[in-house]
C-alpha cells in the first residue's frame, strides 16, 4: 500500500539561508543508504519536506531499517499519496486509508491537518472537523479523543494529498558530511565505536586508526575492529581504517620508560600517529572514546597529558557518560556483542599494575627523552607499513 515515505527532519529547519545545503546533504545520504535496498527509489525535496517514491517491488522493512541509520532524519512516515480532488474526495481517501491500514475500527482518534496549499476550499480546522465527521460516519465504533487518542491521523494538503498515521523514529542529528571530517582512534572495546557513532551524528565524516600489536594481539583482534568499523559505517558512510603495527614502539617504551607512565606515553605516541593520518585525510580533529575518570588514563590530568602532543582538537563525545549509558548506546547500534568478544587489543596488553593517575607533563616529557635514540625511526616505520582498509 505504501509507495511513498515522507521524511521529517529536525535541526535542519532552523538553518536559515543555508538550509538548502543541509537538505541536499540529507537527500544525498538517503540515496546512499537506499543503494543497499532492493527496489528503485526517487528521493526529492519539496516545500520543507523530503519524499521518497518507491517502485512496486521494494522491500518495506529493509527500507525503513536503512532510513533509521541516516543521521538528520527524525521521522519516517509511510504515506498514502492521493490527488487533490476537493473536500469530498479527501474524505473518501481518508476513509479508504483507515480501511486499508487498520483491521480494528473502534479506536479513539484525532485528526491533524496541515494546509500549505491555500487554494484548498477549507482551512485546517475546518478540514479536521470535516474529516472527523466522515470517519465517524464510516466507522461508528470509533470516537474522537483530542487529549490521548489511540490513533493520530495526519493529513497534509499540498499539490497532492499525503495521509499517514505512523511516524517511525529516525536517529536525529545532522546529515553526515555537513560538519567536516575527523579521525577516530578505534579499539576493540565498547567505548570508541560509540564515540564514532556520536560524533558522526553531528554530521562528521569519519576515518579511523587502529593500533595493532602482533604477536601480542591476534588477527582475530584485528578482525574484531574491522567488524566494528563495518557496523558503524552503516551510519557514518565509508570509512578508511588505518591499521598501524604498534608493537615495536610499545616494546621500546616498555624497555625505556617508567612502567607507571607506560599508558600515558603510549597514548601520546598513538595521538601523534593518529594526527599524522588526520593530516593525510584532511581531518579537522581526532576523536576518542574516553570518559572522564573511567580508568587511570582518563583522569583530567591524563587527558591533558595526551592532548598536549596534538595540534588539532581532540573530541571526546562520551566525556560525561557513565559506563551503562555507553553500553546502552552500544546495544542500540549493535556494536556491543562484537566489542565484548574476548580478543585483547594493544591498550590492554601493555598495562602497568599501578599506572600514574595524575601525570605531570614535564615529568612525562623527561621520560620521553629516553626514547630519543630510536623513536623517530620506529614512528616512521609504523607509519610507512600501515595497512589501509576501506570499509563500506
Amino acid at each position: 500500500m505504501f509507495q511513498t515515505f515522507l521524511i521529517k527532519y529536525g535541526e535542519i529547519a532552523i538553518k536559515g539561508k543555508n538550509r538548502h545545503l543541509f537538505e541536499d546533504a540529507l537527500v544525498s545520504q538517503i540515496c546512499h543508504a537506499l543503494k543497499r535496498v532492493e527496489g528503485e527509489f526517487h528521493v526529492y525535496k519539496e516545500q520543507g519536506r523530503i519524499y521518497i517514491d518507491c517502485s512496486p517491488e521494494y522491500d518495506y522493512d529493509e527500507t525503513v531499517e536503512a532510513l533509521q541509520k541516516v543521521f538528520g532524519i527524525v521521522g519516517i512516515c509511510p504515506v498514502m499519496k492521493c490527488e487533490d480532488g476537493g473536500v469530498q474526495k479527501l474524505g473518501d481517501d481518508v476513509v479508504e486509508f483507515l480501511r486499508q491500514t487498520y483491521d480494528r475500527h473502534d479506536q479513539s482518534f484525532k485528526v491533524f491537518t496541515r494546509r500549505p496549499k491555500k487554494s484548498f476550499p477549507i482551512d485546517s480546522m475546518e478540514a479536521n472537523a470535516e474529516l472527523g465527521g466522515r470517519i465517524l460516519d464510516a466507522f461508528p465504533d470509533m470516537r474522537v479523543d483530542v487529549h490521548e487518542p489511540e490513533l493520530q491521523l495526519y493529513v497534509e494538503i499540498r499539490d497532492e494529498i499525503f495521509i499517514y498515521s505512523k511516524i517511525i523514529p529516525g536517529p536525529g542529528g545532522m546529515p553526515v558530511g555537513t560538519n567536516g571530517r575527523a579521525m577516530l582512534l578505534l579499539s576493540g572495546g565498547i567505548d570508541s565505536p560509540v564515540a564514532g557513532y556520536m560524533i558522526s551524528k553531528r554530521g562528521v565524516c569519519l576515518d579511523a586508526v587502529y593500533f595493532h600489536a602482533p604477536p601480542y594481539t591476534s588477527e582475530r583482534a584485528k578482525q574484531k575492529v574491522i567488524d566494528l568499523a563495518k557496523i558503524i559505517s552503516a551510519y557514518t558512510g565509508p570509512i578508511r581504517l588505518f591499521v598501524v603495527n604498534f608493537t615495536d614502539i610499545q616494546l621500546y617504551i616498555y624497555d625505556k620508560c617508567p612502567h607507571d607512565e607506560l599508558t600515558i606515553i603510549m597514548r601520546r605516541y598513538m595521538m601523534r600517529i593518529a594526527e599524522h593520518f588526520a593530516g593525510e585525510t584532511k581531518a579537522h580533529a581526532l576523536v576518542t572514546g574516553e570518559s572522564l575518570g573511567q580508568v587511570a588514563s582518563q583522569t583530567m590530568q591524563s587527558l591533558a597529558a595526551t592532548n598536549e602532543v596534538c595540534t588539532v582538537p581532540v573530541f571526546r563525545p562520551l566525556i560525561g557518560f557513565d559506563k551503562q549509558e555507553i553500553v546502552d548506546i552500544a546495544q542500540k547500534i549493535d556494536t556491543f556483542e562484537t566489542s565484548i568478544l574476548p580478543f585483547e587489543d594493544c591498550c590492554t596488553i601493555f598495562v602497568a599494575k599501578h599506572p600514574v593517575t595524575k601525570p605531570n607533563i614535564n615529568v612525562i616529557k623527561h621520560s620521553e627523552t629516553k626514547l630519543a635514540e630510536k623513536i623517530d625511526e620506529l614512528m616512521q616505520t609504523a607509519i610507512g607499513t600501515t595497512e589501509v582498509i576501506r570499509i563500506e
